[in-house]
């Protein structure tokens, strides 16, 4: 199973070498592409050869490119992410506007059950407002209670005065830890075969992931906490590797303790299990490990 996530942050050249990826640089290091889940080239003045090109999208290993600023500004996707891709297709845009709903329901619940978990482990009297705000969802949360929570929480993380449009190290944080989960979704969804652009809730027409948009929700807290434990005097590399690492760390799910990078995989199988079956009881989410 892959599990190495792989950050260049220097001028290097990457190469392919008898199933290794050769980065030359001022050494020269081979990983075994079989170990690798995801690379992050945050330097600009990287080169890639398209046969390494070509066998990162065979492999379905996820790359992502970043900015001159080094923040996440696109990524790889195959075509075809799936030996039956045409059927995971057909099988997504019929599935059923009842259902649909109904998985989406069962996600902004979660995400809100989260936030209200987090906020209990910070000892946060919003907790409360929350759990009240946990037993007013409605079906497909047209009362967005989502949308209420979400100020509630916010401001008990970091303060009244927090707002997510503001331009600082804290939303600079939370942006970036956020592309990067959703890069992972993204690459799970391509990789079983369906479509980003498709999705539950998210129906943005200028939106590409639409589908990890939806998909990713329950998993943005683990952004959030990390981002509250930093202390973000400024936002440079290390704190980026920081979030990064949110992939390698530990959760429960479905009775055992995988990886995020693991745990987003069994999730979104949960998810379209789901849809596909017509059964919103099928989805699993992850626990924290404390």
């Amino acid at each position: 199973m892959s599990w190495r996530i792989i950050v260049i942050s220097k001028r290097a050249k990457l190469d392919l070498q008898l199933g290794y990826m050769v980065v030359r640089s001022e050494e020269v290091t081979k990983v075994v592409l079989s170990e690798i889940s995801t690379i992050l080239i945050e330097s600009t003045a990287v080169s890639l050869t398209t046969s390494l090109l070509a066998e990162l999208t065979r492999r379905k290993i996820k790359v992502i490119f970043c900015d001159e600023k080094k923040n996440p500004s696109s990524e790889l996707i195959s075509y075809y992410g799936s030996h039956d891709t045409s059927n995971k297709i057909r099988k997504q845009i019929a599935w059923r506007k009842n259902t649909k709903e109904a998985v989406w329901t069962e996600i902004v619940t979660e995400k809100i059950r989260k936030q209200k978990e987090l906020l209990e482990i910070m000892g946060k009297e919003e907790a409360e407002l929350l759990s009240s705000y946990l037993k007013e969802i409605v079906w497909n949360d047209t009362t967005n209670r989502e949308g209420h929570a979400a100020k509630v929480y916010f401001n008990a993380l970091f303060g009244l005065d927090f707002t997510r449009t503001e331009d600082n190290n804290i939303n600079a944080a939370l942006n970036y830890g956020y592309s990067i989960i959703l890069s992972t979704f993204t690459r799970e969804i391509a990789a079983t075969g369906y479509i980003t652009q498709l999705g539950l809730f998210h129906d943005n027409m200028f939106n590409q992931f639409n589908l990890a948009s939806d998909l990713m929700e329950p998993f943005r807290v683990l952004v959030d906490r990390e981002v509250k434990q930093m202390k973000l005097d400024s936002f440079e590399h290390d704190e980026k590797m920081q979030l990064v690492n949110i992939l390698n760390q530990e959760v429960s799910i479905d009775g055992r303790i995988q990886y995020v990078n693991n745990a987003i995989k069994i999730y979104c199988k949960s998810v379209f299990d789901a849809l596909n079956d017509d059964d919103s009881s099928l989805v699993r989410f992850y626990r924290f490990e404390l």
